[in-house]
């Protein structure tokens, strides 16, 4: 079978560059299954006659699926699919954040945006006084227009003051007013997701997946979010660094 059999012809009429446009194919098959983790690929050369780019393009693109870790360059012996992304969670900093700058292209599909008053939880969560207002953010967060993870993050009131709608980046938001956090508590656990969740994510009932629980705080101690999202256990694996 060749790459294109899995892959798909490129788009002829994309301004993006052909390696991006190549590079972004093998990704989103690597991140639904089509190439599996330990699947060889295919020599350059025959890459590059199967889907009529230059060899140097294909060079491109599979040196940036690898520095993502995407991919495996073996010595000697070709290139291989080493499987899902790989975050670090010693950076505090949004998905779009993160994704950016993995050269993903990040949007939201909202389910729900909505403010009220903060629940028993949530003014334990949050050190809130009762009867205290929150913005409760719901969305499917999507690179390359693969859904990632059902996202749902609780912040008070005041931390939004003025910012208008989240659009974006829930991070850049609240840098905006002046309440991006400074540090975060993650909780990591694995899951099965349930009919919902899986259903958001485009995968079976019962996938194994991860569960963030995060809590980010101010400068002054002072918890500006909580935030709750179900990864896809498919498309993510988390890396820690430690330090003695």
């Amino acid at each position: 079978m060749q790459l294109s059999d899995i892959i798909g012809p490129l788009d002829t009429k994309a301004t993006a560059p052909k390696y991006q446009l190549l590079s972004n194919a093998i990704r989103q098959a690597v991140e639904r299954g089509a190439l599996k983790s330990g699947q060889p690929l295919p020599a350059e050369r025959d890459i590059a006659e199967d889907m009529g780019v230059s060899r140097v393009t294909v060079r491109k693109a599979l040196d940036s699926l690898a520095q993502d870790g995407f991919l495996e360059r073996r010595r000697g012996a070709g290139t291989f699919v080493s499987g899902p992304v790989s975050l670090p969670t010693a950076r505090l900093a949004s998905f779009s954040e993160t994704m950016a700058g993995r050269g993903r292209k990040v949007r939201s599909e909202w389910i729900d945006r909505a403010e009220g008053v903060a629940t028993p939880e949530e003014c334990m969560g949050l050190g809130l006084a009762p009867g205290a207002r929150v913005y409760r953010l719901t969305r499917i967060r999507y690179a390359d227009d693969s859904p990632m993870a059902l996202e749902t993050a609780t912040v008070p009131a005041f931390a939004l003051a003025g910012a208008g709608p989240v659009a974006g980046s829930l991070y850049q938001a609240l840098e905006e007013t002046g309440h991006r956090p400074v540090r975060a508590l993650e909780r990591l656990r694995a899951v099965n997701l349930n009919a919902e969740q899986a259903a958001r994510l485009g995968v079976p009932v019962g996938d194994a997946g991860l569960l963030a629980e995060r809590r980010g705080f101010l400068a002054n101690g002072k918890t500006v979010e909580m935030t709750r999202s179900y990864y896809r256990g498919d498309a993510y694996d988390f890396i820690a660094e430690l330090k003695t």
